[in-house]
């Protein structure tokens, strides 16, 4: 480890980061908001028995927008975290016989629907909705372990207790190679140290302990990082919009996505949402990050090759390969009409009310014949 002057010294640092305690930056929680649920009912624009599917419940604030935006509409309420699951049946009992609650991820979409008694097969539905990322109800939760500011068990599955073989972030950081995590941190988090990191949370773990806890965790990273001042060691850095990001936030996002598999759900989500809505439907997507915002823009502008989300456009596709007419017009025939030409932020007032959605950008889009 050529970072590190000795190794007893670099066993020192570790001892004392792991030990050392970290403090909650935020004094009280923030309630739940649905972000940009005003643009969202606008691009929707429900319609009296429209049938609408919510992908990411959640608490329920988008939801709760277009039952009320539209009576005699309905929501199959989706989520895969089962306290999710029982807010959908709270508000169910507000809306009766217009909330279908389903506990599970994108990808068991299929075989919920199919379960749902008197659920028409051939329905094709009019709107399906999108809010990826966490909710402010698992970062606001400490024993989920997903957030920064509140230490606690190093947790982050989106479904709890609900899949048994489900590996959390602690269990994936006592069992990975370093090359495997520099990796995940490098794709999944966009880290620029990632080998650095990763070779920091491996060692402490082969030469201290298992890490078990956010704080943990993030004094290993912060240490690893910080950068030294004349008032000593300060725990952040600016991010891509030069405002002050703890030096762990990418490593956290990194194994969070990792352990809920987040990026190939996000991919087939929008491959089912093809699938189910009708000609005309209308899909809503809301993202948190340039990952997930390149997936479904990738999906939006036909990018994709066999329904994955290519890396490399179509148009780069070699010159020398040749099709028939017909397969060829099957290949490019466009799937999707985008409704914004920009992709929609959020208003400086809504952001200076929730300051969790200051990084959220909405794409709108019509399903073609």
């Amino acid at each position: 480890m050529r970072a590190f002057l000795r190794r007893a010294d670099h066993v020192g640092f570790v001892r004392l980061i792991v030990g050392r305690s970290y403090a909650s930056v935020a004094s009280k929680p923030p309630l739940h908001r649905a972000v940009m649920a005003a643009e969202t009912i606008r691009f929707f624009d429900p319609q009296h028995n429209q049938v609408f599917i919510d992908m990411t419940f959640g608490a329920g604030g988008h939801s709760r927008a277009i039952l009320e935006a539209a009576p005699g509409t309905k929501i199959i309420a989706l989520d895969r975290d089962p306290l999710a699951h029982q807010l959908a049946y709270e508000m169910a009992k507000d809306f009766p016989g217009r909330i279908v609650p389903l506990l599970g991820k994108f990808s068991e979409l299929p075989s919920l629907l199919r379960s749902v008694e008197g659920f028409d097969r051939q329905r094709f539905f009019d709107g399906i909705l999108f809010d990826f990322g966490c909710s402010s109800m698992q970062f606001d939760e400490a024993s989920r372990g997903f957030s920064l500011a509140h230490n606690g068990p190093l947790d982050m599955r989106m479904d709890k207790d609900r899949c048994p073989d489900q590996l959390s972030a602690a269990d994936v950081l006592a069992r990975i190679q370093e090359h495997d995590l520099a990796r995940i941190l490098k794709v999944y988090g966009e880290e620029k140290q990632a080998k650095k990191i990763a070779r920091a949370i491996v060692s402490a773990r082969f030469t201290v302990k298992r890490i078990e806890t956010t704080g943990e965790l993030a004094s290993i990273v912060a240490h690893c990082l910080s950068q030294s001042d004349s008032e000593g060691m300060f725990d952040f850095r600016l991010d891509k919009l030069r405002r002050p990001a703890h030096v762990a936030t990418k490593t956290f996002q990194a194994l969070r996505i990792f352990v809920n598999n987040e990026l190939n759900e996000i991919n087939y989500g929008l491959v089912l949402a093809k699938q189910l809505l009708r000609t005309g439907g209308k899909l809503v997507t809301i993202t948190f990050h340039s990952l997930e915002d390149t997936i479904v823009k990738r999906h939006l502008t036909g990018h994709v090759v066999d329904d994955v989300a290519s890396k490399v456009p179509l148009h780069y596709i070699s010159h020398t390969l040749a099709h028939a007419t017909e397969t060829m017009q099957e290949t490019m025939k466009q799937s999707w009409k985008q409704i914004n030409k920009h992709v929609v932020v959020p208003s400086n007032d809504e952001v200076a009310d929730n300051p969790r959605s200051r990084s959220a950008k909405l794409r709108a889009a019509v399903r073609l014949d």
